[in-house]
């Protein structure tokens, strides 16, 4: 599957509490979206407010695009929001080499 990730800036969704950002499958864009959690838990965002989360998701793009890479690989191609758990998960490695 042909997954790429624009250098588009993500959008903050506060209403659902996640950043959102755009991947490319087979050309067609497709909305992804990583919640505040996983930003706190693991890409050291320090509260649930737009500065901290986004700082956090600039901080750990490299690593959220290569687990939603491999999310969408095992969905199809669909969009995805990626939680806390999923960055535990075995076989969705940091380092699947995701095109920017």
């Amino acid at each position: 599957m042909q997954i790429i990730f624009p250098d588009e800036q993500p959008v903050f969704d506060g209403a659902n509490l996640t950043v959102c950002f755009i991947a490319r499958v087979h050309g067609e864009p497709v909305v992804c979206a990583i919640t505040a959690e996983a930003l706190e838990d693991h890409f050291g965002a320090d509260s649930a407010l737009e500065p901290a989360l986004m700082e956090a998701f600039d901080r750990g793009r490299q690593r959220i695009r290569s687990v939603c890479a491999e999310a969408l690989d095992q969905n199809d191609g669909e969009g995805v929001v990626l939680h806390s758990g999923l960055f535990r998960v075995e076989g969705l490695e940091p380092d699947r080499g995701a095109a920017a």
